[in-house]
């Protein structure tokens, strides 16, 4: 029998319907998998158990009485703590903020939720200020995989993914501003999009400017949908922010694949897959085809973006500490630094030199989807590894964009981006498949994407409790 803790959002809120069971039966059950898992894992920074029960009981007498507040009220849920988050402290994964705030806004997405009626557990962990694309840091040390401890969850929303992994929440949000919600999805056989940019907006405005993105992370695409219809839509206090959807994303997932015309590129040209990899993004691109897709195999012709993308990356975290004065650079992440450091002579001229990449970049993906209706890759090229290492054994680089190749280069063009479970490799761990739309198109990255999970199997595995390194 499944238990509740592993129930998705979906399943829950029929359960509220229907009186199986009560937003307060969910949180209890998700606070009880924290208290299990969480020790081995450290997916969350902050837990508040009082005013998560108290939020299930308002909850379970709004179901009671026939007045809830829409499809979210009661789910339990957790927030990256790069989020500001009334009452609770936003330490960004760094000792450079002080605990003690105050802390008395919401972000957009916070708001929303609570506007919902979700479940607030706590919130999940962060390398600092989201970084890189593993999550350890100097303030709270690392996130392990609900697959493995001894392995990485990914990052930089690597608390949010292990803490949805482990039936710790059915809900979370991430932010990404070059994988950073996708990489973990992939590490750790969850579900998570990167939307268009301006569909989820963010305050304050993040010093990795347009790159960064917030999305949902879930366990399927139908809670990933449900997610997004609450988080999305316009909010003044977001210039960037995109006008409110006029249709449901959830309501918009049926319709499969019959027909759409897909690239797929196993490396977007630039990349190199581990065999299992590509041996099981193969085998799911295959399922593409054989449930109707139009699928041809083609590069979209894209150089690497990589040393633009860091210009953008490195000037923006630089900007992030210049708030907390001339010695902080001597008090972070020693990767951190470096970065800062390499590209602290940047100029105004290398930087417009990026944007104009990144709009060459948007005006070739542009056309190249006149052609194709999505473009399907492998979310890594890698499964996860030793969480002890910044890098696979043996790679050339740890800086984490070397074994990202297929996140961080739609950021630079700002389209949506979905990654969902594809099966699991030999060595035990999950391997992603990403979905890739226009800009824009958010509902048709999630409707292909529910649809190959459909056919695959939604519950392709799930990590064995309790597991061993």
């Amino acid at each position: 029998m499944t238990e509740l803790a592993d129930l998705t959002a979906a399943e829950l809120l029929d359960g509220y319907a229907t009186g199986q069971f009560t937003p307060v039966d969910a949180t209890e059950a998700a606070l009880a998998r924290i208290e299990e898992r969480d020790g081995d894992l450290n997916a969350f920074v902050l837990v508040d158990r009082d005013s998560a029960l108290a939020s299930a009981q308002e909850s379970a007498a709004r179901w009671a009485s026939g007045e809830t507040l829409g499809p979210g009220d009661g789910v339990p849920a957790s927030i990256k703590d790069i989020f500001g988050t009334k009452g609770w402290p936003t330490l960004r994964g760094t000792k450079l903020i002080d605990e003690a705030g105050p802390w008395e806004w919401d972000a957009p997405c916070v708001a929303r939720l609570r506007e919902a009626g979700a479940v607030l557990l706590g919130k999940t962990s962060t390398p600092e200020f989201a970084w890189k694309g593993v999550t350890d840091c100097l303030r709270s040390g690392g996130t392990s995989n609900p697959w493995a401890p001894s392995a990485h969850a990914g990052g930089s929303s690597g608390g949010s993914a292990a803490a949805v992994g482990a039936g710790m929440g059915p809900w979370s949000v991430g932010t990404d501003g070059g994988g950073s919600v996708r990489i973990p999805a992939s590490f750790t056989g969850t579900v998570a999009i990167k939307p268009t940019y301006g569909l989820v907006p963010m305050y304050p405005a993040s010093p990795f400017g347009t790159l960064a993105h917030a999305g949902p992370m879930t366990r399927t695409v139908t809670d990933t949908a449900l997610l997004l219809d609450i988080i999305a839509g316009y909010d003044s206090r977001d210039w960037s922010s995109l006008p409110t959807p006029r249709s449901s994303f959830a309501e918009a997932l049926d319709g499969g694949l019959k027909g759409l015309r897909i690239a797929f590129s196993p490396d977007l040209g630039f990349g190199e897959n581990d065999p299992e990899v590509e041996r099981l993004v193969r085998a799911a691109v295959a399922e593409l085809e054989q449930a109707g897709a139009i699928v041809e195999e083609v590069t979209p012709g894209l150089e690497d973006p990589v040393e633009p993308f860091h210009v953008l990356w490195f000037t923006g975290a630089a900007k992030v500490l210049e708030a907390y004065g001339p010695e902080a650079l001597g008090q972070v992440d020693p990767g951190l630094r470096e970065g800062i450091e390499k590209y602290r002579d940047a100029s105004a001229l290398d930087y417009l030199d990026a944007v104009q990449v990144r709009m060459n970049m948007g005006v070739q993906m542009g056309a190249f989807h006149e052609k194709y209706d999505l473009l399907v890759t492998p979310t890594m090229p890698i499964t996860a590894f030793d969480c002890t290492r910044q890098a696979p054994e043996g790679w050339k680089s740890d800086l984490w964009t070397s074994w990202t190749p297929y996140t961080y280069p739609f950021n630079m063009t700002q389209q949506p981006a979905v990654s969902v479970p594809c099966g699991v490799a030999e060595d035990g761990l999950p391997v992603g498949l990403q979905f890739v739309a226009a800009r824009n198109q958010d509902a048709l990255v999630l409707r292909a994407a529910a649809a190959y999970e459909q056919s695959s199997g939604s519950r392709f595995a799930r990590p064995a409790r309790p597991t061993s390194g």
